[in-house]
């Protein structure tokens, strides 16, 4: 007899959305993976690409890892032996025990980031890296740290975002840096379509969110602080400025106040391409506020990137546009907010030392170097796709004496590289929580079905290396359901995981929370810091400054943002979505396509000193002239020629935080001639 059952579980993937999913269960397994109709972000529906992959890849039993692994042949081969979890612990522990017995644990690597973003698969892992004294290859700075950096500078924290729910009391919105249709597709079909507000998006492409604004000022990559300087000197000019709320609760007005006065909007077009009357509409539309400003992760993936942060966030200062109703910035939304205790899932104190980090653009150097690593271990993330200096970082991979450990669903680029390959769950394959990062909410990811042969989540595979390495601290061992009950004790909403998993999500607050609402700043004064000490000590400008990375003078500049078909790298091996992506390509200019003489269809090379990426050339006006895109996210093993848009990244810094200035890569393009045919 057929026995259906239906469970709500919560997406987890690195996206603005957090979708509610409705799980069909049939007889104890999987038969259909869908959006939980009354779950209000999915509404009914996943997203197209997860729809793909969770019904596809994710459920392949030929595709995913069924048992821990060995390395039999050359690194970066992808020949592997099935071996026990056994036998996979024992060589893992004999290899690391020397190093610990050494005093040298900050020589044992570890990267990770947002292949799942569910509190337990992400976070306790460290419990154990803490406790070896290893080094952590900072999560952030492949993605978003100069954002981090930049907002803390100013308003304390980067992680207090504004509510979505208040957009119903907006009269303006600025998405910034960021493309909803691609990286949020539920925020764009549905809360930019529920808006009652104007929308405009400041983006050098014109993507599709782009294309529904009521206003989409196009600049030239680099030139975003000009454009909000402009805007303040336009918001300044034209009495727009909130006085009192300056005098209150900022400090450094008058020093930032001086920088603008000479910048019109007249010269932020020369310098960013932008019509001045379209940035004096959008200053006033955004000055008279309330107003929402959604700064984007790729806004500071460039190298002036800190810097524009900072310039950016400077607009609710003068204006007000923060502590009441219908008004905020947001970047991220972070688990504190609904107050999960980071610390308790990390466990910083089991450290015997100094805690260690260093930078992704370092990391390639470090992979190389015997005396900074011994060994490595990578989970939820694919660095031999996603890491800059892809052809340096893959020669350090294969060094015989760096012990290389891949824990992953999949084999991917990197777990080509590994001595020992661990098979991991899926989200849809244990319990855990998940803490949106767009909207406020708490959910439950709720294990629908046992994960394939002998794949294990996360926290149990690190329990299990705990024991193997003969660690006894309690802290390694704390089981996933004391984890989930003592989070959400802390959390202090009245709500159990029995209550949680049942109903799929809490939101906390019945009403929109107003940020900053007491007008109290985590920085030194208290205040929006406009001028600030702090970044004066790391060696910054005391105020942001009106400074523009110039366009190349030889070459384009190269953007690479998220697909719309893809999760970062996530979903880059689902045969579906592999079809829906089709080659790899670049779209050019119609102007500088004419001027190389290339058309939709051919085949171009991009090339700089890290190497040659052939694609295929999409003449499109989506982005400006001097500027190419390609999207991110793609596979190099499964590319005809083994590489991806980031053998193209040579690791140049953002101003702040160490960070990836990935948009300010330059390559040049040339047409390969088109092969004969003979007769």
């Amino acid at each position: 007899m057929d026995r259906t059952e239906w469970i709500r579980t919560t997406c987890p993937r690195d996206c603005y959305d957090g979708c509610g999913i409705l799980v069909e269960r049939r007889d104890g397994t999987i038969h259909r993976v869908l959006g939980d109709p009354d779950h209000p972000v999915s509404r009914g529906a996943l997203c197209s690409k997860c729809a793909l992959a969770y019904n596809g890849a994710w459920r392949d039993i030929e595709q995913r890892l069924t048992t821990p692994l060995r390395r039999v042949g050359a690194k970066g081969n992808g020949d592997f032996v099935p071996i026990s979890w056994e036998a996979a612990l024992e060589e893992i522990s004999n290899r690391l025990q020397p190093i610990v017995t050494d005093n040298a644990g900050e020589t044992i690597l570890h990267a990770h980031y947002t292949g799942t973003c569910s509190l337990l698969a992400g976070e306790f892992p460290l419990r154990f890296f803490n406790r070896l004294g290893a080094t952590e290859v900072d999560p952030d700075t492949i993605c978003n740290n100069a954002g981090h950096v930049a907002l803390g500078y100013v308003y304390g924290s980067s992680t207090r975002g504004f509510d979505p729910r208040s957009i119903g009391e907006s009269h303006c919105l600025i998405i910034w840096g960021a493309n909803p249709s691609a990286c949020a597709p539920h925020v764009h079909k549905y809360w930019l379509e529920d808006r009652a507000n104007q929308l405009i998006v400041i983006d050098p492409v014109r993507h599709a969110t782009a294309e529904c604004a009521d206003m989409h000022l196009q600049l030239a990559p680099g030139s975003d602080a000009a454009i909000a300087f402009a805007m303040m000197h336009v918001i300044e000019r034209d009495g727009l400025c909130d006085d009192e709320f300056i005098a209150a609760h900022t400090f450094g007005w008058q020093q930032l106040r001086a920088e603008i006065a000479v910048c019109t909007p007249s010269w932020a077009e020369r310098q960013s391409g932008v019509p001045a009357a379209l940035v004096e509409q959008a200053a006033h539309c955004y000055g008279r506020g309330p107003s929402l400003l959604w700064l984007g992760q790729g806004l500071q993936r460039q190298r002036l990137g800190g810097n524009i942060m900072r310039a950016c966030a400077m607009l609710p200062a003068i204006t007000g546009n923060i502590g009441k109703r219908g008004a905020g910035i947001g970047y991220l939304n972070g688990g504190a907010s609904r107050a999960i205790d980071s610390n308790y899932l990390t466990a910083p104190h089991l450290r015997r030392d100094l805690e260690r980090t260093i930078s992704h653009m370092d990391l390639a150097d470090a992979l190389a170097d015997r005396e900074r690593s011994r060994a490595f271990f990578c989970w939820n993330m694919n660095i031999a796709g996603s890491a800059p200096r892809q052809a340096t970082l893959r020669d350090a991979l294969r060094r015989e004496d760096l012990f290389c450990v891949v824990i992953d669903l999949f084999q991917t680029d990197t777990a080509d590289f590994a001595d020992i390959v661990l098979p991991a769950a899926s989200f849809l394959e244990f319990d855990d929580l998940v803490v949106p990062y767009f909207f406020l909410q708490l959910a439950a990811q709720v294990k629908a079905e046992n994960a394939p042969g002998d794949a294990l989540p996360n926290p149990e595979i690190f329990r299990r290396l705990a024991r193997a390495m003969e660690f006894n601290e309690p802290e390694l061992m704390t089981s996933d359901e004391e984890m989930l009950d003592t989070l959400l004790q802390r959390c202090e909403l009245d709500v159990n995981w029995q209550q949680l998993s049942a109903c799929g999500f809490i939101e906390p607050w019945d009403e929109p929370v107003v940020q900053f609402e007491d007008l109290r700043f985590p920085t030194p004064s208290g205040k929006i810091e406009i001028a600030s000490a702090r970044a004066v000590a790391d060696g910054h400008p005391s105020v942001p400054t009106p400074t523009v990375e110039a366009m190349p003078e030889q070459g384009f500049r190269l953007l690479s943002p998220a697909s719309p078909w893809q999760m970062n790298g996530s979903y880059g091996n689902d045969a579906h979505i592999r079809r829906q992506l089709g080659t790899t390509s670049v779209s050019i200019h119609p102007g500088d396509a004419q001027r190389l003489g290339v058309t939709t269809g051919d085949s171009v090379v991009l090339t700089n000193s890290e190497g040659r990426l052939q694609a295929q050339a999409v003449v499109d006006a989506i982005i400006p002239v001097g500027v190419v895109l390609s999207h991110k996210g793609r596979w190099p093993k499964l590319e005809n020629h083994g590489t991806n848009v980031n053998l193209l990244n040579p690791g140049t810094r953002t101003d702040m935080g160490d960070s990836s200035a990935v948009h300010s890569i330059v390559v040049n393009i040339e047409r390969l001639p088109t092969p004969r045919s003979d007769a």
